[in-house]
């Protein structure tokens, strides 16, 4: 039969790394191969490639319409981002192509579209996938068909302005017991820039001021907040990435954190651009209170891609934070420099006869005589350069103690 001829129908891409997938972004170009082995010789009539690239959200609920009545009703919705058609095996009239035995390689290669694309992501309501789909159409046999899926990363650089920026928040909150006020707790926390990658430490600067009867317990977190959107219906998945935990801070007490470490961990990087899925991080310094609810100061994050510059590392808020101490570099630079000293208080008349004996007599009105002074002044030599002192102290005279 002609199917049993069929030994093998793949996808390969070209990638950089063999031991690694690709991983693409948007403007570049996807290239590989279609690999097709026979048994035997074998007709083929196409043989298409489709390139798409989507993202899909889709859950379901259960609404009450009554006592005895319900149903369950569907959100879903979709973006396209991708799709490109190609035919690598196709003639013109129609007719079929007769391949022989063995392996034959079909080379492709398309360009993703130059603008922005999402990033690659799987949830739990929702995903984002690229994929390249083969079809293998072959008289009196079922099409064939093969589907390769590839990694789309679109860069997020944390080397900008609006991810440098410091980020900083005041909370407070009165704490209750039985409906009886037991005193205030507030939370200030600061990090010193929005945007971070994977694997760095964000360095957690943040106050807690107990000023109730009990001890409280500090601690921050990282959270991913997955949002799906369809239909005008929003669902949310919430996961915490990273925790740290303080010290218990003691009744009418206030503890500092002074740069407390919080490594982010292997995450992905936020997706802000898509209209039906986002991904975001946020940072969270809570205190726990006893017998209320916790009070949280939240800190928005930006999961990026691009690391910081090893000599980009000085942020705005760093700049900003040491400006008043390189006051002193202005204030030691004069309004108005001193004049430098006249030619005849460096050289005395015997060394600038000596140097120039011809020396001209200073002119007395002529201007052409003027001319010829400015002349021979200008090409005066400098003072004669001496180990030794030209002017040194007398004998006579003690030297002056520098201690004194």
């Amino acid at each position: 039969m002609i199917f049993d001829k069929l030994k093998k129908l793949q996808v390969v891409l070209d990638s950089p790394e063999i031991d690694s997938p690709p991983v693409f972004s948007s403007g570049d170009v996807v290239s590989g191969k279609v690999v097709l082995e026979l048994t035997g010789e074998s007709k083929v009539e196409s043989l298409k490639l489709h390139a798409e690239g989507f993202a899909r959200v889709h859950w379901t609920e259960s609404r009450s319409a009554g006592s005895s009545t319900a149903y369950t009703q569907n959100y879903s919705d979709e973006v396209e981002y991708l799709n490109h058609r190609e035919s690598l095996l196709q003639t013109d009239n129609g007719e079929m192509t007769l391949l022989t035995a063995g392996r034959h390689e079909f080379p492709f290669s398309f360009q993703l579209p130059e603008e922005t694309l999402v990033t690659s992501f799987e949830g739990k309501h929702g995903s984002i996938r690229y994929w390249v789909k083969v079809k293998l159409h072959r008289p009196w046999a079922t099409m064939k068909k093969i589907k390769k899926e590839f990694t789309v990363i679109q860069p997020i650089d944390i080397n900008t302005p609006a991810l440098l920026s410091p980020q900083a928040g005041t909370k407070d909150k009165m704490a209750r017991v039985w409906y009886r006020n037991c005193g205030e707790v507030s939370v200030t926390a600061k990090i010193d820039r929005k945007g971070y990658t994977p694997g760095e430490v964000i360095p957690v600067f943040a106050e807690f001021d107990n000023s109730t009867s009990r001890s409280v317990v500090p601690k921050a977190y990282i959270t991913q907040t997955q949002t799906f959107i369809a239909r005008g219906t929003m669902k949310q998945k919430r996961a915490v990435v990273a925790t740290l935990s303080g010290d218990v801070v003691g009744a009418r007490r206030r503890v500092a954190w002074h740069g407390r470490a919080l490594k982010i961990p292997p995450v992905g990087p936020s997706i802000l651009q898509c209209r039906i899925i986002k991904v975001e991080y946020t940072l969270r310094v809570c205190v726990e209170v006893p017998g209320t609810s916790k009070l949280c100061l939240e800190l928005p994050l930006v999961m990026g891609t691009i690391p910081l510059h090893p000599f980009g590392s000085r942020t705005s808020s760093v700049s900003s934070q040491y400006s008043v101490n390189l006051e002193w570099l202005r204030m030691a630079i004069p309004e108005q420099p001193e004049p430098p000293p006249d030619y005849s208080a460096v050289v005395t008349e015997e060394q600038a006869g000596h140097c120039n004996p011809a020396a001209p007599p200073a002119p007395t009105g002529d201007l052409s005589s003027i001319m010829a002074f400015v002349q021979e002044f200008r090409f005066r030599p400098p003072p004669i350069y001496s180990v030794v002192d030209p002017n040194p102290t007398p004998l006579h005279m003690r030297p002056r103690c520098m201690t004194c």
